[in-house]
C-alpha cells in the first residue's frame, strides 16, 4: 500500500514545486519591474515638483483621473480592493481575474509616481498573487493548489521588493493564509527562493545601505516605549484609512470624488513635500543626518506635521481611487516616529540613545502594528538594511507594538469588514 501512495505524493510534490517555480519567476519579474520603473519616474517627477510647486497641483489629479479612465475602459469598471481580493480568493473557489495583474501594476505605478502617498507593495502583492491564481487556472493539475500558488506569488513579490525572502515567506503566513500545511511551506519557500535568486543575479542593493555598529543595553526600556507609541501611531493610520474610505463612499459623482481627493493631496504635498509618493526619499534624507539631529521649532513642526498628515494623505489617496496600501506609509511613519522619540529623549531626558537605531526600529514597529505581523516586520527591516545588529531591540519593539495596537483596535485595514 505504501508503494502505491508514495509515487502519487511525489508526483503532487513535483507538480506543486514546478508551479511554484513558474509563479515565483513571474512574480519576481513583475515585482522588480514595478519597483525600478516606479523609482525611476518618481525621482524624475519629484525633481520637477521641487523646481516648480505648480506640478504638485497637477500631478495628483492627473493620476486619479488616469486611474479612473483606465478602470472604466480597460478594467471592467471595478475598483481594486487590495489584499481583501487575495483573502477572498484563498478562502473561496473564486479566482483572481487575470486583469488584476495589469490593473494593480499600472494603477500602483501611476499612484506613486504622481505623488499619491502610498506604496507599490500591496499593488505588487495582489498582482503577483493574481499570477499564482492564473497559473492554477490555466493548468488543470494545479487547480487544487490555487491557494498555495497565490502564496508563492505573494512571497516572491515581497522578496523582490525588499530583497528579504524570510519576510516574504512570513508575510504569506502571518497576513495571507495563516495555515500550517506542508504544501504552503513548500510553495512559499520555493517562490521566495526563486525570487531571491533573481535579486541576487541582478545584484539588487538593499533599500537602506546603513552602517549600524552597536546599540546600548540601557536603551531597552526606551525601545519598549517606542513600541507602545508605534502601536498608537499605527491605530491612527488604520482608523484614518477606514474613516476616509467611509466618507468617500458617500460621493455619488466620481468626478467630485477625484477633485476633492486631488485638492487635499496637493495641499498636503505643498505643505510637506516629504509626503510625496512612497516617502523613501525622505527617509533616506533624514537617516543620513539622524545622529546629528537636534531639537528645534522647525524640527518639531516638521516631524509632528508628518506624523499627523501622513495617515490623512494616505487615506485620501486610497479613498479617492489610488492604488496601494499601508505598507510603505507604515515604514515612513515608523522612521519619523523613531527619530522624533530619540531626539526628544536625548534633549529632555539626556537618554543618550542613537537616533538612527530608533528610526530603524520604529519602521519595524509601526509596520508590525499596522499589519499585525511582527516577524514579517522584523525580517523585512533586517533585509532592508542588510544588517542584524538590532535584532533584539527589533524583536522587542515589534511584539510590543503589535500587541499594543491589537489591544487598542483589533482590526487592520486588511481585516476590517465594516
Amino acid at each position: 500500500m505504501f508503494s502505491k501512495i508514495q509515487p502519487v505524493r511525489l508526483k503532487q510534490l513535483f507538480i506543486l514545486s514546478a508551479g511554484s517555480i513558474v509563479v515565483g519567476s513571474l512574480a519576481a519579474i513583475l515585482g522588480l519591474a514595478l519597483k525600478h520603473l516606479t523609482e525611476h519616474y518618481e525621482d524624475i517627477l519629484l525633481n520637477r515638483a521641487e523646481d516648480n510647486k505648480l506640478w504638485l497641483i497637477l500631478f495628483p489629479i492627473t493620476a486619479l483621473s488616469l486611474i479612473y479612465i483606465l478602470r472604466f475602459y480597460l478594467f471592467k469598471n471595478k475598483e481594486n480592493k487590495g489584499l481583501k481580493e487575495v483573502f477572498n480568493s484563498t478562502k473561496t473557489n473564486d479566482q483572481l481575474p487575470a486583469y488584476k495583474i495589469p490593473s494593480h501594476f499600472i494603477n500602483g505605478f501611476l499612484t506613486v509616481i504622481f505623488g499619491g502617498s502610498t506604496g507599490i507593495e500591496v499593488s505588487t502583492v495582489v498582482a503577483t498573487a493574481a499570477a499564482g491564481s492564473l497559473a492554477s487556472k490555466k493548468e488543470p493539475l494545479l487547480k487544487k493548489y490555487k491557494s498555495e500558488l497565490i502564496c508563492a506569488g505573494v512571497a516572491a513579490g515581497i522578496t523582490a521588493l525588499f530583497n528579504a525572502p524570510l519576510a516574504g515567506m512570513l508575510f504569506a503566513y502571518e497576513v495571507i493564509i495563516k495555515k500550517h500545511r506542508k504544501t504552503f511551506a513548500i510553495s512559499t519557500f520555493i517562490g521566495a527562493a526563486v525570487s531571491y535568486g533573481f535579486t541576487y543575479v541582478l545584484n539588487e542593493a538593499p533599500l537602506l545601505n546603513l552602517d549600524i555598529k552597536h546599540w546600548h543595553l540601557y536603551a531597552l526600556p526606551w525601545f519598549v516605549l517606542l513600541g507602545i507609541l508605534a502601536g498608537f501611531q499605527s491605530v491612527y493610520l488604520t482608523r484614518s484609512v477606514i474613516f476616509f474610505k467611509k466618507q468617500f463612499l458617500k460621493f455619488t459623482n466620481p468626478y467630485f470624488k477625484i477633485i476633492t481627493g486631488a485638492i487635499i493631496i496637493s495641499t498636503c504635498l505643498i505643505l510637506l513635500p516629504q509626503l510625496y509618493g512612497e516617502g523613501y526619499h525622505a527617509i533616506k534624507e533624514y537617516i543620513a543626518t539622524a545622529n546629528t539631529s537636534v531639537f528645534s521649532l522647525y524640527f518639531l513642526i516638521t516631524i509632528v506635521g508628518l506624523l499627523l498628515l501622513k495617515p490623512v494623505i494616505t487615506a485620501i489617496t486610497l479613498s479617492a481611487g489610488g492604488d496601494g496600501g499601508v505598507f510603505a506609509p507604515g515604514l515612513f511613519l515608523g522612521a519619523f516616529l523613531g527619530l522624533f522619540t530619540a531626539v526628544l529623549l536625548n534633549t529632555f531626558f539626556d537618554a543618550g540613545v542613537i537616533p538612527l537605531n530608533f528610526m530603524i526600529v520604529g519602521m519595524a514597529a509601526v509596520l508590525s502594528a499596522g499589519i499585525h505581523a511582527p516577524f514579517t516586520a522584523l525580517f523585512l527591516i533586517c533585509g532592508l538594511t542588510n544588517d542584524y545588529t538590532l535584532v533584539i531591540p527589533l524583536l522587542i519593539a515589534v511584539l510590543v507594538a503589535k500587541y499594543t495596537a491589537a489591544r487598542l483596535y483589533p482590526y487592520t485595514v486588511y481585516t476590517y469588514a465594516g
